[in-house]
């Protein structure tokens, strides 16, 4: 009895001293699981904190949440860009695929390109960042032309308004970096008036039904929604714009000194542009010429709330348009009269107002005779 019970003591501390060994393992297991579970959850913070697609991101005030929509996004490493049927995106004309960016143009003479999506857009509110880099080798007022980003009806029709068709219908955002209208006025002798001289590079925005034509003389500026300076060329740190559109506004802004912040250029209320248009961005050179390269391109769908009202004026609309935009007079100005010219319409007028005198003092003194002879 005594040695049973020595032997079961002994087999109980034999267990608890196997027991005290395993705990550590066991411990080390469970940490190992918990450490394994928080580091999943901080990834997907993460992934969330950037924008991954995964989930919703809080926005500005007023506003809800955004999404990144990926079949409307471009970014590294670029696979499958225009490679095929399958391809999100196709490329056009010089555009060229390279490891850190898209290059729509070298910096060599009369080049064009584009990149466009392929899948059209039936969002109702939605932000476009397009992270971008326009370098060359010209210097001051030696470097053009610039590169646009569309959101249009037709997709992949070069042109010259920066590589893309005229008279489009849709959305035009230029990044013009050549003063054309100012270079036109330096050659006449002439020189621009402190209110509308303009510096550049500098951003516009054009909204088209298709009747309108870009005026590259002056620089889109009969038509141009609004605009600002934005010194972009050949920076040493990351140039980004962004351009909203929420209920019928459109918003652009731009991130171009390197401090990370959304700086404003253009804000237009009433702006009407239909849903299933396509994203694209062009550039071209003529006889002067830069690289333009797109680095990324997200598309953001924004969600907010409307009242009934608000449903009731946003409705779908068939052709882009702005409340209370002025058509712009597409008719020549007159040429300034030459000094023989002035001098022979006022000589003429002159000899026609005598004329006119003296034939109403004629029939005057023929009707006072032909009064008295009836008196008579």
């Amino acid at each position: 009895m005594g040695w049973a019970t020595g032997r079961a003591f002994d087999e109980g501390t034999a267990v608890r001293k196997m027991a005290a060994a395993l705990r550590p393992s066991e411990w080390w297991q469970r940490w190992r699981r918990r450490l394994s579970a928080w580091d999943g959850s901080r990834m997907l913070l993460l992934l969330l904190l950037l924008g991954s697609g995964q989930g919703p991101r809080r926005v500005w005030a007023g506003q809800t949440f955004e999404y990144l929509k990926r079949e409307h996004s471009l970014s590294k490493p670029y696979q499958g860009v225009g490679t095929g049927s399958s391809s999100l995106w196709n490329l056009m004309g010089n555009a060229m695929v390279m490891t850190q960016y898209i290059r729509l143009t070298p910096d060599m003479q009369s080049k064009q390109g584009a990149l466009w999506n392929r899948v059209p857009c039936f969002l109702r509110d939605w932000e476009l960042q397009v992270h971008f880099k326009i370098h060359g080798q010209g210097k001051k007022n030696l470097h053009g032309d610039g590169l646009a980003i569309w959101y249009t009806k037709d997709r992949m029709q070069p042109g010259p308004v920066f590589g893309n068709m005229d008279k489009f219908v849709g959305l035009g955002v230029f990044v013009d970096t050549y003063p054309n209208e100012e270079k036109q006025q330096e050659a006449q002798k002439r020189r621009y008036s402190p209110g509308v001289q303009r510096v550049f590079p500098y951003i516009s925005a054009m909204v088209n039904n298709g009747s309108l034509s870009y005026d590259h003389e002056r620089d889109g500026r009969p038509t141009e929604l609004g605009g600002c300076t934005a010194i972009v060329r050949n920076l040493h740190y990351d140039t980004f714009l962004v351009i909203r559109y929420v209920k019928r506004h459109l918003t652009i802004m731009m991130d171009i000194d390197g401090k990370h912040e959304w700086r404003d250029c253009i804000e237009v209320p009433g702006v009407r542009l239909p849903r299933g248009y396509y994203f694209g961005t062009s550039s071209i050179t003529g006889d002067l010429s830069d690289n333009h390269d797109v680095i990324s391109l997200k598309l953001f769908e924004l969600t907010v709330e409307r009242t009934p009202e608000e449903e009731k004026l946003h409705r779908d609309v068939f052709l882009p348009s702005v409340d209370n935009m002025k058509l712009p007079d597409m008719t020549a100005p007159l040429p300034p009269l030459s000094g023989l010219a002035l001098f022979l319409i006022v000589f003429f007028s002159l000899v026609f107002s005598v004329f006119a005198i003296v034939i109403g003092i004629i029939l005057y003194n023929k009707w006072q005779e032909q009064s008295r002879k009836r008196f008579y």
